[in-house]
């Protein structure tokens, strides 16, 4: 089994939704980066997304933007990337790992190579962000093939009729985007979130995560009592910029995130008690 759905079906099995936290790789450079990546499953994350930086991200705030662009500026490239999951697969090959961001940089790189390279490295999953279902043979299938889930984002306006497309090939979870807007803002209606989860999962046997607007072990806590997972990002990639002294790493800034982490790590464990 591919470790998504088997860390999926654990926490189900301890009755809890799973973390699932979104550092940028090469943020706010690669030594800093990779301890931050290394320390995250200690901390509570049960699934790490890992960005892949790139110039144009248009689905992002600016916490993730801002991110994605000091790690650029740090020179972090695709290939680095992949280098990370390949050291830290050296003490942890349980921990799922998705790679997420947008298509461009991979097909710079060149699929068949991509998708060898990180199948080798140990990557588990892909969530690109810029690649409907109508161009699943692009990306997802290849993907798929090679053993690597491929998660599809849905939305507030992705109704009954278009969820099937969507579906078709995902595997390993829904990822359900819990605004129309970008990474960062605040969620409007939190029952509807609830109520979108009831519907997507009335489609679909694979587990659902809520993710977009989540930044408190509160939050964590009440979204978790419906979703089977909870993805966290921006609120990370805000407490690696706020440790920086003058753009440069500081002994604070891979505990910032630690400490953010254990702590929706124990909403988490309070969604359902």
């Amino acid at each position: 089994m591919n470790r998504i759905p088997a860390r999926f079906a654990a926490c189900a099995a301890a009755n809890r939704p799973a973390l699932v936290t979104f550092v940028m790789a090469g943020d706010p450079d690669p030594a800093t980066s990779q301890a931050i990546l290394d320390g995250l499953p200690a901390a509570g994350a049960d699934v790490i997304e890992l960005g892949m930086p790139f110039s144009d991200p248009m689905a992002d705030g600016v916490a993730i933007q801002m991110a994605g662009r000091r790690a650029l500026d740090a020179g972090q490239t695709l290939q680095q990337t992949l280098s990370m999951v390949e050291s830290f697969r050296k003490t942890d090959g349980e921990t799922p790992i998705i790679l997420m961001g947008y298509y461009n940089p991979i097909y710079i790189f060149g699929v068949d190579a991509f998708v060898a390279a990180a199948k080798a490295a140990g990557v588990d999953g892909l969530i690109i962000v810029d690649l409907p279902a109508e161009e699943d043979e692009e990306l997802c299938v290849p993907a798929l093939a090679a053993g690597i889930n491929f998660i599809r984002l849905t939305t507030p306006t992705t109704d009954d009729r278009r969820l099937p497309a969507v579906l078709k090939n995902t595997s390993g979870f829904v990822y359900y985007v819990s605004m129309t807007g970008i990474t960062g803002a605040a969620i409007k209606s939190r029952a509807a979130v609830a109520d979108a989860v009831r519907r997507i999962k009335s489609h679909t046997d694979l587990p659902v995560a809520v993710g977009f607007g989540i930044k408190t072990a509160a939050d964590a806590a009440e979204f978790g009592r419906h979703a089977d997972g909870i993805v966290v990002g921006t609120v990370l990639v805000d407490a690696v910029g706020n440790s920086l002294d003058n753009g440069k790493a500081t002994g604070g800034t891979v505990g910032a995130v630690r400490d953010i982490v254990t702590d929706l790590a124990s909403g988490v464990r309070l969604a359902r008690v």
